[in-house]
Order: structure tokens, then sequence, then C-alpha cells
């Protein structure tokens, strides 16, 4: 009896991990997770039909109005229909030289369908990226053919549980200095090359005088043997 109950235990619990991690990693999500500061990304928002009953008819994404972004291009996506809403901002932004007055606040993907048991990626080409700031953070809401609406909007807080409708969230992070250690390796290794180079064209240069000399000598050698003969002869 013991026994068995033990195995119902642990069987209880392997099956409420399960169930947990599906309910984790099944929320509308940004991928990859992470992009370059200050730089321009394509970034896609995962959405998956958590319903058994219903499809997903509609994805809207909310970008953030403190974090402006001057570039949204969302790409095609076959039967579904995009509509990008701009708003004005009330300080204007420089970029590459130009003055930006509006910034994208709202992409809206309709007309679909993803079926129970599938997901689909709604790609988007992002920038300029903010290089101010660690993350930003897309709050989006997720429509279903039963007229049930789901608010991705809690926004994940270091070190806290994980909220039960997490917003999906990009990390920035710094971009990558260039390594100048192989840069110099890679001169020393260029300059090495060609002082080889020199030394074998010096050497190539000294053997070819040699040479030349060489049968210079010889052939005034054999034009005195032929005065010599000649005068013999007479």
């Amino acid at each position: 009896m013991k026994t068995s109950r033990v195995s119902f235990a642990a069987a209880l619990a392997a099956g409420a991990v399960l169930v947990l991690s599906g309910t984790a990693f099944a929320h509308v999500g940004v991928q990859p997770g992470e992009a370059t500061k200050g730089g321009y990304a394509t970034i896609n928002f995962k959405v998956p039909n958590e319903r058994d009953n219903a499809s997903t008819t509609q994805l809207e994404v909310n970008f953030p109005v403190d974090q402006p972004l001057t570039s949204v291009m969302p790409q095609d996506i076959p039967g579904w229909t995009v509509t990008v809403e701009k708003s004005k901002l009330d300080k204007p932004l420089t970029v590459h030289g130009k003055q930006v007055s509006e910034a994208v606040t709202k992409v809206t993907w309709s007309g679909g369908k993803i079926e129970p048991g599938k997901f689909q990626q709604f790609p988007v080409s992002v920038g300029k990226l903010p290089d101010n700031a660690d993350q930003m953070v897309f709050k989006a809401i997720q429509t279903y053919d039963n007229n049930e609406i789901v608010r991705w909007i809690e926004e994940p807080k270091e070190g806290a549980a994980e909220p039960q409708n997490p917003a999906p969230v990009l990390k920035l992070t710094a971009a990558k200095a260039a390594d100048g250690h192989h840069d110099d390796k890679n001169a020393t290794a260029a300059k090495d090359d060609k002082g080889h180079d020199e030394a074998a064209a010096d050497a190539s240069d000294t053997t070819a005088r040699v040479l030349g000399v060489a049968g210079i000598v010889i052939g005034l050698g054999g034009v005195a043997f032929g005065v010599a003969a000649r005068r013999r002869a007479s």
C-alpha cells in the first residue's frame, strides 16, 4: 500500500510539472528574445492557440510609446490582413539626419485563423531600437472566434514568478566589440608574410645576378679561346 501511495504521488507531481511547463510555454512571445541596442532587427511574434474548441482570428500588438520606433515593417502573411497605426510624438526624433514626428504604436493582424493545436509567427522588421534601455515590452491581445479575448499585458518582474498572462519582452544587449587581438595577430602575420616574400625576392634577385655574371664570364672565356685558336691557325 505504501509503495502504491508513493507511485501515485510521483505520478501526480510529474503531471503537475507537465501542466505547468505547458502553460509557461504556451503564451504569446517574441523571437528571438534579444536584439542589439541602437540597431535594426527582424522579430517574430509567436502566437500559439491554447484552446481546443476555438481558433485565434486576431492579434493586436502594442508598441511602447516611451520607446518610439521610426521603422516598423510587417511581413505579408497569406490569409491575414495587417493594419499599422501611428501616433504623433510629443517630442520629434532625428533619425539619419531627418526629423520624425510620428511613430508606430500598434500593429494588428486579422482575417486569418490559427486552429487548435497550431501556432503562427508574425514577422516584423523594427528599428532603430533604443540604445538607452535593456528591454522593450510589447503588450499583445489575442482574440478567438468564440469572442474570447486574452490580454498578454503583464510585465514580468526580475526575481518574481512569471505572471499568468506575461507580455512579450525583447531584451536589448550591447553591441559586441571587435576583438583587437585577432586584428593584431592578423597584422603581424601579414607583416611576417611580407617580410618572407621580400627576403625570397632578394634571394631570387641575388641568384639571378650571380648566374648572369657567371654567364658573362663563361662567354668572355669562350671568345678569348676562339681568338687564340685563330691566331694559332694563322
